[in-house]
């Protein structure tokens, strides 16, 4: 059996802050909040595969993109080591996480960095993990795709 390895989150990737988004004109880049997009606007903070992770609201709504994005003050975004992780296995390995569990606010939940770089993961080889993403990218593109067409019959 292969060897999977033990990380920290802070390991395979760098958390980013977001940015105030008020002085963006309208475009087509996703601006996202801790609730989704929120809108669209003409300037990226990134370009790379990212997943981003609520800094303050629902904490457990994390979304992942490998299209230019902009994320706002309440939300963190990452730059992946893809060196150790596939970006969309990482997405898919926190997503199990419960981010609401790891709270540091009071009146509104709250996770900080060092909350986030401190979360333990296990990986398997960048191979190994290749392969997993083909199987459940598969699965995802096929439950898109259902749902499109339940939109279309309603």
């Amino acid at each position: 059996m292969e060897e999977w390895k033990k990380y920290k989150l802070g390991d395979v990737l760098t958390i980013k802050y977001g940015k105030d988004h008020k002085q963006i004109i309208d475009g087509n880049i996703p601006i996202y909040g801790s609730g989704g997009i929120m809108r669209h606007g003409n300037k990226s903070l990134y370009n790379g595969p990212s997943i981003l992770i609520p800094r303050k609201g629902s904490l457990n709504n994390i979304f992942f993109t490998e299209k230019p994005f902009w994320t706002v003050d309440t939300m963190f975004w990452s730059i992946i080591d893809s060196t150790k992780a596939n970006p969309r296995y990482l997405y898919y390995t926190i997503c199990k996480k419960d981010f609401a569990s790891m709270n540091v606010g009071s009146a509104v939940p709250s996770l900080t960095v060092p909350v986030i770089e401190n979360i333990d993961i296990i990986l398997p080889s960048i191979s190994m993990q290749n392969k997993i993403v083909k199987v459940l990218s598969s699965l995802d593109s096929k439950i898109a795709l259902n749902l499109r067409i339940n939109d279309n019959l309603n």
